[in-house]
């Protein structure tokens, strides 16, 4: 049973932040565009960037920024304009848009983090985003997370967040988070922008190798069209506003901190993964029997993302041997004689040998899953045993439909 329970206020949830969310005309649609997340003390800041080489100029902004001081009071967010591919000038204006937002809450520029999202080669509307500076810091307030949850999204259907709360020496310690990403979405790191808030008290290099080590089991996990992204960016910010003690080490109050982490990332990520652009319904690919864990992950992280299998999930076809070709490619060595495939409760394949079973059953269960009517769930589940080892893994992705083309065939026309 999780050591947490889940509460209201996403990043406004602990204690000494704030959020605000606006629409500044950065969007020709007239959405919500500009957000802002604030502690009202300087708080530890750790980050995880896209690994792409055509970047954002806001990622290496921000990746100088953290090395050479990891905190933060802020993180400014435009949605609408990747800043992407825009050379000297787009560097300028993140440049700016530190100092512009520094000056208004009157704070060191080196104490804010930026991140953009649109489309890539666009640069940020200056004109609109200077104007929306001073409206934005007055809009702040600590149940402001709603909003600037709203104001990220692009191509999202539905904001994504989610709060827990602890107890750490009998003291609550709470958590939130926010994210964005319905296209463009895979791997190192999943194409998305994800902001986490904490009043727990904690060391810089914990809390780095502590979201590390939560990517590598969420949003590394989740895929939906095999892009990567120029601007993927996850940050994390911990004010210690809950009057705990430091954690400085691993221990029992390290770990239930990371293990709370690592909930709100998968929760993120999984969101992240339903909402992927035309899906009807979440994949999870559970591996186990793999030679390690990291084998274990990189299997279910190919199945995840193979074209064959997600088409077949929304064909509503049972199709099993692509779930074991997906798997045989994933450049991890197990024997096929041990391979066992099992869909929802449905057992196509064992001990590497197909079985026979209802397919007209388990096409149903694709078509209920599909419709949110299974176990009144949106989830199919594929179970992947590659033998005898203890390595195991979990990947999330989405079905491939129609929608997806039709939604990238016109993204910038």
């Amino acid at each position: 049973m999780a050591d947490w329970q889940v509460i209201e206020g996403n990043i406004t949830a602990p204690k000494g932040f704030k959020a605000a969310g606006i629409t500044a005309g950065l969007k020709p649609s007239g959405s919500p565009d500009l957000t802002l997340i604030y502690s009202e003390t300087e708080a530890i800041a750790a980050g995880v960037f896209t690994t792409s080489q055509v970047r954002a100029a806001c990622v290496d902004y921000c990746r100088q920024r953290l090395q050479a001081k990891a905190s933060a009071r802020a993180i400014l967010v435009n949605s609408g304009q990747a800043n992407a591919g825009t050379g000297k000038q787009g560097w300028d204006d993140a440049v700016e848009s530190a100092q512009l937002l520094a000056q208004g809450l009157n704070i060191s520029p080196e104490s804010i983090l930026l991140a953009s999202t649109g489309v890539i080669g666009q640069r940020i509307k200056m004109e609109q985003l200077r104007q929306g500076i001073a409206p934005l810091i007055q809009s702040l307030a600590p149940n402001g997370g709603d909003k600037a949850a709203k104001a990220i999204m692009t191509t999202d259907l539905v904001p994504k967040t989610i709060a827990l709360e602890t107890k750490i020496d009998g003291r609550p310690v709470r958590m939130g988070g926010i994210a964005k990403g319905s296209g463009m979405i895979h791997p190192n790191m999943a194409t998305m922008l994800a902001f986490v808030t904490c009043d727990a008290a904690i060391s810089t290099a914990l809390w780095q190798q502590m979201l590390s080590r939560a990517t590598q089991k969420t949003f590394n996990q989740v895929t939906v069209d095999g892009d990567t992204s120029t601007n993927d960016s996850l940050f994390a910010l911990a004010n210690g506003e809950s009057r705990t003690a430091a954690i400085t080490e691993m221990g029992p109050n390290a770990e239930k901190l990371e293990a709370m982490l690592t909930a709100v990332c998968q929760h993120l990520a999984k969101a992240i993964a339903r909402d992927g652009e035309g899906a009807t319904c979440l994949i999870e690919i559970q591996v186990t029997g793999a030679p390690d864990d990291q084998a274990g992950r990189a299997v279910a992280r190919t199945i995840a993302g193979s074209s064959l299998v997600k088409s077949a999930i929304f064909g509503r076809d049972p199709n099993w041997g692509r779930i074991a070709g997906a798997a045989g490619r994933a450049g991890v060595k197990f024997d096929q004689n041990n391979l066992r495939i099992k869909l929802g409760d449905y057992v196509l394949m064992d001990q590497g040998q197909p079985l026979p079973f209802d397919r007209s059953a388990a096409s149903n269960y694709l078509k209920q899953a599909a419709a949110g009517a299974y176990l009144q769930q949106d989830t199919v589940l594929i179970q992947v045993d590659l033998g005898t080892g203890s390595g195991q893994g979990t990947a999330w992705g989405c079905d491939l439909s129609y929608d997806y083309v039709r939604i990238n065939a016109d993204y910038t026309t």
